[in-house]
């Protein structure tokens, strides 16, 4: 899992204890690779030390430099065939990582995406400006994808999707750069409950929206010149994913 981080110390302890004890209990054989960029209240040196006693790699930045491009670095330096991202505040559940990657091998997808935007999903604890500009976002999303939670920052998926794929946008809509450039076929997503972080700052904010529409516009642009065929896509039901959780 590759957990991007600015300014997360507070939390990154806790998450980084909590989701080794899921993939343990799991028993999945997964690292965790933390992508810090230059965190000024020492996210970082935290990192650097939890790193001597879990299975955790860290990767140092110079600066903020994208989530997107945080993401993809990454991936470089990740081991496994199965490749995810997460975020480190907790607002995505580590406990339902076994449910993605249950969900891929079930499926045999390409890609799994926590969706909140399907039955079973949902947001708790959100001011209404951001909930409405994150669900017109997903709306928006729908002209290049037919995921319908494309703005997900919680996700798996095969390592041979991302091979070869130049991202464009460094902003924190890596997950829709993806599925658009990317060579997935088919795409599953699975419900969950996003929590509004406890700590830190939202990545969420007026200049990421006008350029989530500047990376819609050149998504659009190269998928029609590319006369790229979109990934299938379907949804597990709270049912199904309930199923699949309690076996993986």
């Amino acid at each position: 899992m590759v957990v991007p981080t600015y300014n997360e110390r507070e939390r990154l302890e806790h998450f980084l204890r909590t989701l080794e004890g899921v993939l343990r209990d799991a028993r999945i054989d997964g690292e965790i690779i933390v992508v810090d960029d230059n965190s000024p209240d020492g996210t970082g040196e935290l990192a650097d030390g939890l790193a001597r006693e879990l299975p955790v790699r860290v990767v140092h930045r110079s600066g903020k430099l994208g989530l997107g491009s945080a993401v993809m670095a990454g991936f470089a330096v990740a081991g496994g065939e199965v490749l995810g991202v997460m975020d480190a505040d907790l607002s995505h559940p580590p406990e339902r990582v076994p449910l993605l990657v249950a969900a891929l091998h079930e499926t045999g997808a390409d890609v799994v995406i926590g969706s909140r935007y399907i039955p079973g999903g949902g947001t708790r604890n959100w001011p209404w400006s951001r909930a409405v500009m994150s669900r017109t976002a997903c709306v928006v999303a729908r002209l290049v994808t037919p995921v319908h939670d494309a703005a997900s920052g919680f996700f798996v998926l095969r390592r041979p999707v991302i091979e070869g794929v130049e991202i464009k946008a460094a902003g924190f809509k890596i997950c829709l750069e993806l599925l658009v450039r990317g060579s997935a076929r088919s795409v599953v997503e699975v419900p969950y409950v996003f929590s509004d972080r406890a700590a830190g700052q939202s990545k969420m904010n007026h200049r990421e929206a006008m350029g989530f529409l500047v990376q819609i516009g050149q998504l659009f642009q190269w998928e029609r010149r590319e006369r790229k065929a979109r990934p299938t896509r379907r949804a597990l039901s709270p049912e199904q994913a309930d199923r699949l959780e309690a076996r993986a």
